[in-house]
């Protein structure tokens, strides 16, 4: 990949030998087996009930399972494979939306389910680069950036192999952008409203575009934001599905832990005060202050442009993943992308070292290894420093001028 971004020029602006080398990986992986995650697994049950128009909210899968008479071979193989069968779904409606288009094609075998699912990310894939040419074009930045987002192993692997939606969220993001440089405030807003709609992470970029200078006299972008979460999340008020998705949604937040950074530092300073386990409350500060950070960066920051924008959202990014107690690595993808179009690179030093996190995946109990996360976390660092703190690379600047 970097030897393919460095052997453009600046001013080479061909980008269809990037597209084609790029949509030629992703479609090698069209009957790969998903390996590293089995997520799939949940989002093939959830299409399933929806399918067969149960509530996927309404019951957990092992209680579905007791319940359930005519239960099929295939929601038995489903239902073994699965990693969460005593939770409630977290995945919001246009999520579901698209697990039944997968479902319905699964025609009692699994394979049908994740191939079209694959093949629909693809699709949005496809958006994705298009729409990251456009705002590279409009922002004037080379062209040979695209390799870094669309040629990246990290990418690849993870949306079009372990088929996670993040590639989704982030063309909504990228597709918001774009509406609003047109003037097409209703279809930004309603834009930015569908990726909250796919994963609700987008919400947290609420108070950057509250002090978004062109934004206070924009009231078709909020009245378009509005309608697409009203349409998003109506069928979470029948049958007060809502209770059991939000019950899920603050159990994973406040029981799982995973390739954390700041959090696993502040967990070992409260096993030393308390002499236990101190997430029920962690979490609840942490959130407290993420929410006070956050506000203060998009106060302080009040961006001018929709580049100071697109910053100021990888900024928000990252204090979120800092702080959080599970990060997957597929959560970097958006702030990814977007780090793509502003030069940051933070996020691109975090998408090749989030491999090591893998290695927990290969053993049964998930144990990580603190060597792997000291190695990830310190091209974090050194990322962080680069795009933050310039001076602290001074000395490099030199010695490599010498």
């Amino acid at each position: 990949m970097l030897a393919i971004y460095f052997s453009y020029s600046k001013s080479d602006n061909s980008w269809k030998k990037i597209f084609w080398a790029g949509l030629g990986l992703r479609l090698l992986l069209m009957l790969a087996v998903p390996n590293l995650s089995e997520d799939y697994v949940r989002f093939l049950w959830d299409g399933e009930l929806v399918r067969l128009g149960e509530d996927p909210y309404k019951l957990k899968p092992s209680e579905w399972i007791e319940e359930k008479e005519d239960v099929t071979a295939l929601q038995v193989q489903l239902f073994e494979e699965m990693n969460s069968p005593d939770y409630f779904s977290v995945y919001p409606p246009l999520n579901q939306l698209i697990f039944w288009v997968s479902a319905k094609a699964m025609n009692g075998f699994v394979w049908n389910g994740y191939y079209t699912l694959r093949f629909i990310l693809i699709l949005f894939e496809v958006l994705t680069f298009f729409s990251l040419l456009k705002l590279m074009r409009r922002f004037e930045v080379p062209i040979r950036h695209l390799v870094l987002y669309w040629l990246n192993p990290f990418v690849i692997l993870e949306i079009t192999g372990n088929l996670h939606f993040e590639g989704i969220v982030l063309f909504f993001l990228l597709y918001s952008l774009i509406a609003y440089s047109k003037n097409k405030k209703f279809v930004s807003g309603i834009s930015w409203g569908m990726a909250i709609g796919m994963k609700l992470l987008p919400l947290i970029l609420f108070p950057a575009w509250f002090f978004f200078r062109k934004i206070k006299s924009s009231p078709f972008f909020w009245i378009g934001t509005l309608l697409a979460l009203i349409v998003a999340f109506v069928p979470l008020v029948w049958d007060d599905a809502w209770v059991n998705f939000f019950e899920s949604l603050k159990l994973y937040q406040g029981k799982f832990e995973f390739n954390a950074s700041l959090y696993y530092l502040l967990r070992e300073v409260g096993y030393w005060i308390e002499g236990y386990n101190t997430i029920g409350y962690l979490t609840k500060l942490l959130g407290i202050v993420f929410v006070i950070g956050v506000c203060y960066m998009s106060w302080k920051t009040k961006p001018q442009s929709l580049f100071k924008l697109t910053d100021l959202w990888i900024g928000i990014y990252l204090l979120y993943l800092l702080i959080q107690p599970i990060v997957h690595p597929w959560y970097l993808i958006p702030g990814l992308g977007l780090s793509v179009i502003t030069g940051r690179v933070t996020f691109l030093l975090w998408s090749f070292s989030a491999i090591f996190s893998y290695q927990a995946y290969g053993n049964p109990a998930n144990f990580e290894q603190p060597i792997f996360l000291i190695l990830e976390y310190g091209f974090v660092i050194i990322g962080l420093l680069w795009d933050y703190r310039p001076q602290s690379f001074n000395f490099l600047k030199k010695s490599v001028s010498t």
